[in-house]
């Protein structure tokens, strides 16, 4: 796996009584998305098994790190600025 793979957040969201937050790993040619804490693989294209569980246990290892990030999300920010 590349070193310069990004990673993006979404806003915290209900999922029935769980706050759960969307999060996608990008390279040029390749994404990921996880629902974090779970570490669930959402979509996947172009990361090999080895990235993918890696990818995993990261989004479940750092869920408190991912929440404080998602929860200084705007959504009505971002979709005015696009």
């Amino acid at each position: 796996m590349s070193e310069d793979v990004k990673m993006s957040v979404s806003a915290p969201v209900m999922k029935g009584n769980d706050k759960i937050v969307y999060v996608v790993f990008e390279d040029v040619a390749v994404s990921a998305e996880f629902e974090a804490p779970s570490g669930k693989l959402v979509k996947n294209t172009g990361f090999n098994d080895e990235d993918l569980s890696v990818l995993s246990e990261y989004v479940k290892n750092e869920w408190n790190t991912i929440l404080n990030m998602s929860k200084n999300i705007d959504p009505m920010k971002a979709f005015l600025e696009s």
